[in-house]
Order: C-alpha cells, then structure tokens, then sequence
C-alpha cells in the first residue's frame, strides 16, 4: 500500500474533534447536526455497526434559545427508581440548575434507537461557557458552522452604523411625542 493511500485511510479513520457555538441555537434543532457528527454519518466508510464518530465539544450552551414559550412548558421528567420517586422539571428550572443538561438531554433524545447511545454520548464535551480546557482544546481542528445567524443587539452596533442607516421620516426640532 502507498504511502499516499495509508494516509487517506488514516484521515478516514480518524476521529475528529469538532467544534459548536450553541449561542441564540435552538438545541432541538442542532442535536441531529451534533449527532451526526457524534456518530459519523458524514463519513464515507459509515456502517451502523461501525463505530467511527468524532467527538463532539459544545461551548456557551448557558445562551441556548428555545422557541417560544418552551421554558415555561416543555417538562423533563426523572425518576430515582425509589417509590414515588418521579419528578417532573421545567425547562427553566432545569437550565438554572445546570446549564448543559438541556443541550445533552436533546441529544441524547435524537440518538433514540441507537444501540451505542450511551458510548456514543460520552464524546460528546459541553461546556456552559467558552472556557473550554487547554487539554481539549488542542486537539480541536473543526468548527461546526451555526444554524440560525446570532442577532447584534442595537447597543452593539456603531453609531456611525446608525447614522448611514436611511430615514424614511425626519422629525422636524420641535415635534413632541406624546
């Protein structure tokens, strides 16, 4: 075997560490972007039997968006496997608590039928920040591009910015609101 095709198979082979910025995304709308990073799907030599997934780091998952009213209605539940041990936790008190476990929860949702869903979840690294140890960090050499663009908030933008904008109406001086 050449030395150019061993080192395509290696390249294949290999398993990649990528990055996410969940900042303003929907974690329910990147967890089947994430898993099929998580269980390499985009790799020619993918077999469901074959286990060729990358690893997966998650940064600022503490600015997740969900849509709507989700934070006061969608419900995760837990058991203690004791009796009467079944509790039911909002979205919100469950991101106060801890800032990763909705992003890892919807991931692990979207592996539903994956035999390997358990072996596959322990390459997946979610931080609530963009603090991500040095350790990891080397090793990372892909970014996964975001879903939805993040918003610039107005205080953000330049006032120079604001003053090219075009006006449709020009008040005059004296004009009062009321």
């Amino acid at each position: 075997m050449s030395l150019v095709r061993r080192a395509q198979q290696w390249g294949t082979m290999a398993r990649v560490w990528h990055l996410y910025d969940a900042k303003w995304q929907d974690p329910f709308e990147s967890a089947p972007l994430i898993i099929k990073y998580l269980k390499g799907l985009y790799k020619p030599i993918y077999h469901p039997m074959n286990d060729c997934g990358d690893h997966v780091v998650v940064i600022n998952s503490k600015d997740i968006a969900l849509r709507g009213d989700d934070w006061t209605k969608r419900v995760y539940f837990h058991h203690t496997t004791y009796a009467q041990g079944a509790t039911w936790t909002l979205a919100w008190e469950l991101h106060k608590k801890n800032k990763t476990m909705i992003v890892q929860k919807a991931v692990y949702h979207g592996m539903k039928g994956n035999l390997q869903r358990r072996h596959t979840m322990q390459r997946l690294h979610i931080f609530e920040d963009d603090k991500v140890p040095e350790d990891i960090l080397k090793n990372i050499n892909n970014q996964i591009k975001q879903l939805r663009p993040i918003p610039v908030r107005l205080d953000h933008i330049p006032q120079e910015e604001i003053d090219k904008f075009p006006r449709v109406i020009k008040y005059p001086e004296d004009y009062v609101l009321r």
